[in-house]
């Protein structure tokens, strides 16, 4: 699917870019940027900085903000969908304005996620981030967050103006339908690597991905399959890729994909605390799933 620059940037494989650290844990910002270059030119169609993969949690406000920058420098505002979840509604509207000030023309935002929020609370916090002027995905992780962006929920936030798109990572692929039915000009995006295939049959428009990141060409071209009905290529490297994609939904696949990077020629490496290192049980899956992808030409 070729993605609409202008008014839909969020179409397409936008991947949750993994963000490479320095030995002493600092963001190296010139491998950042060779990165963010190498997923487009290998067939991406655009980045997500400050997501849950980009550790956006544990970086200070002058780092986000720097992250943001050097992705829309490497390459260009229109391919850059950053995250601007926060605590506070406010502190979100000003990384939605940051993002919308450095050229981006969308951001994905999580529902308020220090508490459980009631559906008035997620109204307004949609609401305030929306004032900022730039196209709102909404982003639905309730197991992170608590907080479920139900289809009949997301489609009074879409009616009201607030979100055009929703990142689905509820792993419910029967919502897919359920959405359609209520706001079928609610672009549904694909939130979780290991459901890629049941929501793009299900006329998902976009992919916020994680395994790209280590093997975009493979993923991309499932992605692509997958929408256009070639389901014989998208089931065959579907299943051939399943083993790793299935990491995307675990507590520990910001570890699994930096790793299944290292294991393919590029810089993953450490995460910040508290995430720890894989165990070296979970260490062996992965590598082992990432070497027979590696094997059967799927870098």
């Amino acid at each position: 699917m070729t993605p609409d620059p202008q008014s839909r940037p969020w179409r397409g494989v936008l991947v949750a870019t993994a963000l490479p650290l320095r030995d002493d844990l600092s963001v190296d910002h010139d491998r950042y940027a060779e990165h963010c270059a190498w997923l487009v030119e290998n067939g991406c169609d655009g980045v997500v900085p400050n997501g849950s993969l980009g550790e956006y949690q544990v970086l200070t406000p002058e780092e986000r903000a720097e992250v943001v920058a050097t992705a829309v420098a490497a390459v260009g505002g229109a391919r850059v969908m950053p995250g601007v979840a926060a605590y506070g509604s406010a502190e979100a509207r000003r990384w939605a304005e940051q993002a919308r000030d450095a050229g981006c023309r969308a951001v994905m935002l999580l529902p308020p996620n220090a508490y459980r929020a009631d559906e008035r609370s997620v109204l307004a916090h949609y609401a305030e981030v929306a004032k900022a002027g730039v196209p709102v995905v909404a982003y639905n992780n309730p197991v992170d967050t608590k907080v479920d962006l139900v289809p009949e929920l997301l489609a009074r936030l879409h009616g009201e103006g607030y979100v055009h798109a929703v990142k689905e990572f509820s792993g419910d692929v029967r919502r897919a339908w359920r959405l359609a039915e209520l706001a079928p000009e609610l672009d549904l995006l694909i939130g979780a690597d290991d459901v890629l295939l049941e929501l793009a049959v299900a006329g998902a428009k976009g992919w916020v991905a994680g395994y790209p990141n280590a093997l975009p060409a493979s993923t991309v071209e499932l992605y692509r399959a997958a929408v256009r009905g070639d389901l014989d290529t998208a089931r065959r490297l579907y299943g051939q890729l399943h083993p790793l994609l299935r990491w995307d939904s675990r507590v520990e696949f910001v570890q699994a994909i930096k790793l299944s990077m290292d294991i393919a020629g590029r810089h993953g490496g450490a995460c910040r605390p508290p995430r720890v290192p894989l165990l070296p049980e979970q260490e062996a899956v992965v590598r082992a799933a990432t070497e027979k992808a590696l094997a059967a030409g799927l870098a």
